[in-house]
């Protein structure tokens, strides 16, 4: 198994957002699964949802790892180096 990026390494733990993909709620779409950015919280919609939210999240704000916000599920993904840890 590969070393952990510096991104995955050093992300933050910021508690995510409530209320699920705000784009989606706003849009009155019903998110596949949810993503938190642990640099801000902003929580988003993976891209299995037509909007893709919290991949518009990384590209217009460079905040590099997200987690998953689903129950039972702690995985984070780096979209820089497109890595993957528990």
């Amino acid at each position: 198994m590969p070393d952990l990026c510096a991104h995955l390494k050093e992300a933050g733990t910021h508690a995510p957002d409530t209320g699920g993909c705000a784009e989606c709620n706003a849009a009155g779409v019903k998110p596949v699964a949810l993503r938190a950015c642990l640099t801000c919280g902003h929580v988003g919609c993976c891209d299995s949802t037509p909007g893709m939210h919290a991949t518009k999240h990384f590209k217009e704000t460079g905040h590099p790892v997200m987690r998953s916000a689903e129950p039972g599920q702690s995985w984070r993904w780096c979209y820089i180096d497109a890595q993957t840890a528990q």
